[in-house]
């Protein structure tokens, strides 16, 4: 028998780097006195610590050279925590109730593409990469957005701008997607607009959000009936994990995609509809704390990885691609939504708070990386680099400020001596 010789498998390094990543950045924000950081911002600094230094790891790891792996794993995150989303709200009526998440979808999100299309010519990239870029970074992010949305299930008390932000979250992903596309056409496209604007408009803006939507009401009734009523003597909540819901989203979202319905659209309204169905049952409960582990566990190892990958893309990153992700975190997007929310019921703290805290996350990872795996894109590693970079800042920025932030937005107005008995509860 051969001596026994210690051995280095690259696989054992990734599990152990990215353990180690995650650990310490849910582990060192405890120290801080109060509301911790967000851990977004510091799982990605982990993986670039931990992975950034060893050889050849940051190209192994490069979205550049495997889109598929990257376009799967961020798929998959995003459905469940659109589901997850949608599960959390626990009022859909009510006067105006809607009125800042349309004016975010409608106004601020075309604004925020516009504007990031333009700039992303003015440093260089074609019209087909700058429509991607801006169609690409343009959803806020339900995955990495959870100290700004509403709480879990049946608590209650939710403020209008958590739910802006959280409807918003839920439904700008699927609601980006006709861009990624209308990006794709451009590359693609041989004729003149006339030869393929009416497909685009018709098929990938209408028929696939209609049907997105449709399926998803329909998918979250059928489980509704399925786990709350179907046998009524034993109804599956009264027993079952989330494991149950879960399979009903990965039926629902591929059936979607089968019938070419937007599957993001689907997941997110399928959790509201379903969320409707024995509103008050605990198993929402159990099945939001199911669905956000899972979410958390998925997104926490993407987020290492994305770190791990920054070194391959730093040479890719120059200056005017860095400042477009600057401008669109503390300029575009700001100043969007304070121009959407102009004459709402929100205070002009409260209207500041919602422009600003639009994350970029997952999402835009899940885009890019399906873009790069239908098209030979031109600009891929600026593009991959600008994104990044953009998370990065994000994360960072939005993650370490937004509890402070939104909570005292969310409790404006209230007398001092009931926010101090909030703040200390919440501690």
């Amino acid at each position: 028998m051969d001596k026994a010789t210690f051995g280095f498998d690259p696989y054992h390094i990734l599990l152990a780097g990215c353990g180690f990543a995650i650990i310490l950045a849910y582990w060192l924000p405890r120290f801080l006195h109060g509301r911790e950081p967000a851990s977004s911002g510091l799982l990605i600094l982990g993986g670039l610590a931990v992975f950034g230094i060893i050889p050849g790891v940051p190209d192994a790891l490069s979205p550049l050279d495997r889109p598929r792996i990257w376009e799967l794993a961020s798929e998959f995150a995003v459905i469940i925590a659109l589901f997850g989303t949608g599960i959390r709200i626990d009022r859909i009526i009510g006067k105006d109730l809607w009125g800042p998440t349309v004016r975010m979808l409608a106004i601020a999100m075309p604004l925020c593409i516009l504007a990031v299309v333009a700039l992303g010519i003015g440093v260089g990239l074609t019209l087909a990469a700058a429509v991607l870029l801006a169609a690409v970074l343009a959803p806020t992010d339900p995955v990495l957005a959870a100290d700004v949305q509403v709480g879990p299930p049946t608590e209650g008390g939710e403020h209008p701008v958590r739910f802006a932000l959280t409807t918003e979250a839920g439904l700008n992903d699927g609601l980006a997607f006709p861009f990624v596309y209308l990006a794709i056409f451009l590359v693609a496209a041989s004729g003149g607009v006339s030869d393929w604007f009416g497909e685009w408009f018709g098929f990938y803006v209408g028929y696939k959000i209609v049907v997105g939507a449709a399926a998803g009401a329909a998918a979250g009734w059928l489980l509704g009936k399925i786990l709350f009523s179907l046998p009524g003597h034993n109804p599956l909540a009264n027993a079952g994990t989330g494991v149950i819901a879960l399979a009903g989203v990965l039926v629902t979202y591929g059936l979607t995609e089968l019938i070419e319905g937007y599957g993001f659209i689907a997941a997110f309204v399928m959790g509201i509809v379903l969320r409707r169905k024995e509103a008050e049952h605990d198993y929402h409960g159990r099945l939001h704390s199911f669905s956000s582990a899972l979410e958390h566990s998925v997104t926490a190892i993407l987020l290492v990885l994305l770190g791990g990958a920054i070194p391959s893309l730093l040479t890719y990153l120059d200056w005017p691609h860095a400042l477009l992700g600057v401008a669109l975190i503390f300029v575009i997007r700001p100043a969007s939504g304070m121009l959407a929310l102009v004459r709402t019921k929100l205070s002009v703290r409260q209207r500041g708070v919602v422009a600003f805290y639009g994350v970029r996350g997952i999402g835009s990872i899940y885009y890019l990386a399906y873009a790069g795996g239908q098209l030979d894109l031109v600009d891929e590693g600026a593009l991959w680099a600008t994104v990044t970079f953009t998370i990065l800042l994000s994360t960072i920025v939005h993650g370490f400020s937004a509890g402070s932030v939104v909570w005292a937005a969310t409790h404006e107005g209230e007398p001092e001596e009931d926010r101090a008995r909030t703040a200390e509860a919440k501690a």
